[in-house]
């Protein structure tokens, strides 16, 4: 019994221990296949969240993580509600300098009356007969227009701008840039360093600030401000390309001016207004380009333009000194043709300075003993070695000063003094 016993239990256990094992297999399975079922969703999840960029369902429970999430997402994303308010990197010096120094400058448009004569020839009765009515028998006039640039250089009204913007004109307009306009008078111009001063009839103005012309440099920045083609309050940048450009450089009518050649853009119609630097002080008066090139425009240093305005504010016309030489600068190829020529007394020894290359008849330089084949080495004790320093020197000086020349004739050094006079009218 025992034995029987023993294996009926035994058997019992078996048959438990097999309904267990099926029950735990079956749940296992029935855990497995819930198991890839969790898997699946959030893998769906995610692809949607690529594609779509936002949730389906807005209004599901969100956990606290998600939430910081989709802050950061929204706040990162790009706003059309952004202040129009200038920010740092809106604004820079350039800026600074045209909200200090745009009222100070100016739109210059004049007008003048020009007549066209009608040629000789069609005064002949033959051609008038044939060609009948077409022939013009009086004057024709038309009127030109051109515009200019300025800048205010005294709050009573006075307006420095260049010769050749207002030359010949009959009217002369003033634009400010708060839109008011106002009719113009021509002071005086100087046609020698293309200046010009134009009084208008209104006070308290405001006024630009002088830079000095011996602290301009190539490489500082160079600001221009000006109407352009007409397109008034133009503002381009760039930097002084070089200082101290003579009229060789640019074709200019007379050797006056050292002009400041930079590369911010200047067409026609800046002519007249102001070259600054960084602090919004006039360095030079724009004035010129070089036709068919770019990035190459020039400017008159303020000091020379400043000089030669006081002069036609004061007496409505500028005195140029003069003391009536020609002159190139000496170099080793001009002192081998000159050594050369036959039939002369005159033989350069010095190996620098300004050859002199003729002497006016009665002119100061005749005065004081000057001839051609001297070399000019120093003036007022300053050392010079070209032709544009020699007359910016006698400019300096003035009419009537004493101007002490250090000259070398033949193998001598001699000491003289020249006494500049009024350029003579026929040679302006």
């Amino acid at each position: 019994m025992e034995r029987i016993h023993s294996n009926s239990h035994q058997k019992l256990i078996n048959l438990k221990i097999d309904a267990l094992g099926r029950k735990i297999n079956r749940v296992k399975k029935l855990s497995k296949k819930k198991s890839r079922n969790h898997l699946l969703l959030p893998l769906i999840g995610v692809g949607i969240t690529f594609v779509s960029g936002c949730s389906i369902n807005s209004s599901r429970n969100v956990q606290p993580s998600e939430t910081n999430t989709a802050q950061a997402v929204q706040e990162s994303a790009p706003s059309n509600n952004r202040s129009l308010a200038p920010t740092p990197e809106d604004t820079n010096f350039v800026v600074a300098v045209v909200n200090k120094v745009e009222p100070a400058v100016v739109q210059i448009n004049t007008a003048r009356t020009v007549k066209t004569q009608v040629p000789e020839i069609f005064n002949d009765p033959f051609y008038q007969r044939f060609f009948g009515q077409r022939v013009p028998t009086q004057p024709q006039e038309r009127v030109e227009r051109g515009v200019g640039s300025g800048f205010v250089i005294n709050s009573n009204g006075q307006i420095l701008t260049n010769a050749h913007v207002v030359n010949n004109a009959d009217t002369v307009t003033v634009s400010f840039s708060n839109g008011r306009t106002v009719e113009g008078k021509v002071l005086g111009q100087d046609r020698l360093t293309d200046i010009a001063v134009v009084q208008v009839p209104v006070n308290n103005l405001p006024t630009v600030e002088l830079a000095k012309s011996e602290q301009v440099q190539p490489g500082q920045w160079a600001i221009a401000i000006g109407n352009p083609l007409g397109l008034q309050e133009t503002v381009t940048v760039g930097v002084v390309s070089a200082t101290d450009r003579s009229i060789s450089d640019i074709s200019a009518v007379d050797n006056r001016v050292a002009y400041i050649q930079t590369d911010a853009a200047i067409n026609p119609g800046n002519s007249g207004g102001p070259l600054l630097n960084a602090r919004g002080q006039v360095i030079g008066v724009n004035t010129a380009i070089i036709r068919g090139a770019q990035g190459i425009g020039f400017a008159i240093p303020i000091d020379t333009a400043q000089r030669i305005a006081q002069q036609l504010i004061t007496q409505g016309k500028v005195e140029h000194p003069f003391i009536g030489i020609q002159m190139v600068a000496l170099t080793p190829e001009v002192k081998q043709r000159i050594n050369s020529l036959p039939n002369t007394n005159v033989r350069v020894q010095a190996d620098q300075g300004i050859l002199i290359v003729r002497v006016l008849p009665g002119s100061p330089a005749d005065r004081a003993g000057i001839r051609p084949g001297d070399v000019i080495q120093q003036i007022n004790n300053q050392s010079v070695t070209t032709a544009n320093a020699v007359q910016q020197i006698i400019d300096k000086s003035g009419v009537g000063a004493n101007v002490q020349m250090q000259l070398q004739r033949n193998d001598r050094t001699l000491q003289v003094t020249v006494q500049p006079a009024p350029r003579p009218a026929d040679t302006q």
